[in-house]
């Protein structure tokens, strides 16, 4: 099958998952075009009219499916190259526009919503990588159709729902060779604790508003408080001013911290993971988590709040009820969960729960029907 895969805002995880697909579906042939994960405005709302004129030949040559990412403004480009109206086309959301947190900084949020139901009509098929992605995004639609002046087709979620399914990013099986292994330069190893009795914490996401790394001086100071013997790595990729709770962290807990920010080696990232204990999220949204899965996949034991997908994946050992309204109760919130679940380990009464659905050996069959499914469907009439 010849595929057309157009990813408007190619962050880190759009790309993982571009990367999975070309690796576990090996008999199809990917035609990409990527756009740089900035001015995200622009981006959602420019990217039909960069690529309908400086990417016309790649446009309108022959494929079985068109694959876009939900950034991509699918409706005006099927517009601009009517060789991409007929083709079928398949609509994947790593996130939507109606359950992430606001931050002071965003603008026309309106905008950028109604382009994700555009979108969405205009295509044949919507994937999403969890429920908790596909039902946010519907009740965001009919949400805010029910606030629009007048003149709203009735119906539309509907219409929606009946195209939509779920189907996660996949990852790949991360598990490490023994050369692997001892080339991989964890965090942990050489570090100021090093004890067998220290717990190895790893915390990992952006280091953004939105991952809640606000949470973490309070996190660090409840387990400090407490007497746990802890080391804690803070991974996850930087932007152009770190976060002042994250400095914070470092000038109060710099004891503690064994890493803080991005691990540019896959290996060194790898080898964190295996010889951490727990994996911890504080995040303020989350629609898959895949670093936090990717962790426990390696058997670290999931510390996560019980709010966005995570109640859908881990059972209710492995939540803590935080606030999200109160970076300091939510903190230490996961920090008391933390120490419940490490005496739970000590005595040898949990493990790490089984996260092998989510790997590519698990998905491609799935996204192999999908893919089959949508190219045989034509284009829908809205």
């Amino acid at each position: 099958m010849r595929i057309l895969l157009l990813s408007a805002y190619a962050a880190r995880s759009h790309v993982a998952w571009r990367e999975a697909l070309q690796t576990m579906l090996p008999e199809h042939e990917f035609t990409v075009l990527e756009l740089p994960p900035r001015h995200f405005n622009w981006r959602v709302r420019g990217n039909p009219l960069h690529w309908a004129l400086a990417e016309t030949k790649a446009l309108t040559a022959d494929y079985d499916l068109l694959l876009a990412t939900s950034m991509v403004d699918l409706a005006t480009l099927r517009g601009l190259v009517p060789a991409l109206a007929s083709l079928p086309s398949l609509l994947y959301f790593h996130e939507n526009q109606f359950a992430y947190p606001a931050s002071a900084h965003q603008t026309g949020q309106v905008e950028v919503q109604m382009v994700s139901i555009y979108s969405a009509l205009a295509a044949d098929r919507l994937a999403f990588n969890s429920c908790f992605n596909r039902d946010s995004f519907l009740d965001g639609v009919s949400t805010l159709l029910r606030r629009l002046p007048d003149k709203v087709p009735p119906g539309i979620v509907d219409r929606l729902r009946a195209r939509s399914q779920d189907l996660p990013v996949p990852f790949s099986s991360p598990v490490m060779g023994d050369a692997e292994k001892d080339r991989g330069a964890s965090a942990f190893r050489g570090s100021r604790g090093n004890a067998p009795e220290t717990l190895r914490i790893l915390w990992v996401g952006r280091l953004e508003y939105d991952k809640g790394c606000d949470r973490l001086p309070a996190f660090a100071e409840l387990l400090e408080q407490s007497g746990v013997d802890f080391e804690l790595a803070v991974v996850g990729q930087e932007f152009r001013e770190r976060p002042a709770s994250v400095s914070e962290l470092q000038n109060r807990f710099g004891h503690r911290l064994v890493h803080v920010g991005y691990l540019p080696s896959r290996e060194d990232y790898l080898a964190t993971l295996l010889d951490a204990d727990v994996v911890v999220s504080t995040a303020l949204h989350e629609f898959q988590g895949l670093a936090v899965l990717e962790a426990v996949s390696l058997c670290c034991l999931p510390i996560v709040p019980n709010r966005q997908v995570y109640s859908e994946w881990f059972d209710a050992e492995f939540l803590y009820e935080g606030d999200t309204a109160d970076a300091t109760v939510d903190g230490r919130a996961a920090a008391e969960a933390v120490m419940r679940i490490a005496a739970l380990q000590r005595a040898g009464r949990v493990s790490a729960p089984d996260v092998s659905r989510f790997s590519q050996q698990a998905l491609a069959g799935d996204y192999r029907d999908l893919f089959a499914d949508t190219s045989a469907l034509a284009s829908p009439a809205t």
